[in-house]
């Protein structure tokens, strides 16, 4: 293929050229990060949370002015009491429930390097909630303790993997130490394989999702008013039906957190239901950009092919085949397409360097942009093929014959 004639006519055609181009362009960044962006919303959803969700819901109290022991006594004998019950442990929250307290840390006392959510769980929380621990070993009855304002001054801890691999990569953090200003000091007694935050790439990013930590801590004045409560998976939606009635009638002074006493899994799905929305969005967003240009090729080339009928016809009658026509076109739209997903990739990946500076995203994998340019390669070939085709099939006479 001769591509001279193919550039000259492009060159007596610049505005409309560029415009189709641009469009490519921006259709290109677009797709590139709205695909990025939908994938990372769906491995969100999916992520691990490292409790057994399916055997688990929370009960949660709201009550200011009540004994924070006398609470969690009646509460937690009350919740145990109802029929199908396996186990009850006082928590701060649980994954997909409300934050409870996120921290900055620091490994040398000077320098924080990471901000995780820090999990309080009661006597028997590990083993209600599920956890499992990677390596490590399990806490003591003596790591148990009150505080007054938050956890005592030196706490042992677990910490997901995720979380000891940004503190100290490629070393065990077993024995390793970390503080949360200088009154707080915490020793890595576990390494548990999954344990996300609450709010999975919510403000802290998706690549913080597993920072967590998990701290053993007395029921008292600083955990008291939230329960995790197991029961078999086919029983939790009654047991937690009971569990909220009986919570009421043990603490009538305290009032009943509707929307988080609930199963792990609602609390899951609510938490997602926005992300859901917003892949719908960008796949809506993505279809119709898409089309429009699409139509913008179809156009163009439609509007090309009725301009140039007599010089079809000339070509057509010195010898060339509709093949030859056809790929002329073809050819052409390749071109114009090509030089729009060579700026388009660039502002791909300019619009990612924004999204990274002004939303945390992260950022965007090489991968997306040669992606990106194949689904535009094609669609500009599926788009100018109805156009060429038609210009294929003039005949030479009528062609010539159409001053």
């Amino acid at each position: 293929m001769d591509f001279a004639p193919i550039l000259a006519a492009l060159r007596r055609h610049r505005t409309a050229t560029l415009v189709i181009a641009l469009e490519i362009a921006l259709a290109c960044a677009v797709l590139c990060n709205a695909c990025f962006l939908i994938a990372s919303r769906i491995g969100l959803m999916q992520i691990e949370s490292g409790v057994d969700e399916s055997s688990l819901a929370l009960v949660k109290l709201d009550c200011d002015d009540c004994n924070s022991s006398d609470l969690n006594a009646r509460v937690m004998a009350a919740l145990r009491a109802v029929p199908g019950v396996q186990s009850v442990a006082a928590v701060n929250t649980l994954p997909f429930g409300e934050r409870a307290g996120d921290n900055g840390v620091t490994i040398d006392r000077e320098h924080y390097v990471a901000v995780p959510h820090f999990y309080l769980g009661g006597p028997g929380a590990a083993e209600t909630l599920g956890l499992h621990l990677a390596e490590g070993q399990p806490f003591q009855p003596e790591d148990f303790r009150t505080g007054d304002v938050w956890v005592p001054a030196d706490t042992p801890v677990w910490i997901s993997r995720t979380l000891a691999e940004k503190l100290w990569p490629g070393q065990s953090a077993l024995g390793k130490e970390f503080w949360v200003t200088d009154k707080f000091h915490f020793r890595v007694v576990g390494v548990l394989a999954h344990l996300v935050r609450p709010d999975p790439g919510g403000t802290r990013g998706s690549g913080a999702a597993e920072w967590s930590v998990f701290a053993p801590m007395a029921p008292g004045k600083v955990l008291n008013g939230s329960y995790a409560i197991r029961a078999a998976p086919a029983d939790l939606p009654r047991v937690l039906r009971e569990a909220r009635e009986a919570a009421q009638k043990a603490a009538p002074e305290a009032v009943l957190d509707l929307t988080q006493s609930r199963t792990v899994s609602d609390l899951r799905s609510d938490f997602f239901r926005p992300s859901r929305s917003m892949a719908g969005m960008l796949v809506g967003v993505i279809v119709a950009l898409l089309l429009v240009t699409a139509l913008g090729i179809v156009g163009l080339a439609s509007f090309w092919v009725q301009q140039r009928r007599k010089q079809i016809g000339i070509r057509r009658a010195i010898g060339a085949t509709r093949q030859d026509i056809l790929r002329y076109f073809q050819t052409e739209n390749f071109l114009i397409v090509t030089g729009g997903i060579a700026v388009g990739l660039a502002m791909a990946v300019v619009l990612n360097a924004v999204l990274m500076k002004f939303y945390e995203l992260p950022r965007l994998p090489v991968a997306y942009l040669p992606i990106s340019a194949v689904v535009l390669w094609l669609l500009g070939q599926l788009a100018v093929l109805g156009p060429a085709l038609r210009a294929a099939a003039v005949p030479p006479v009528v062609a010539t014959r159409s001053v």
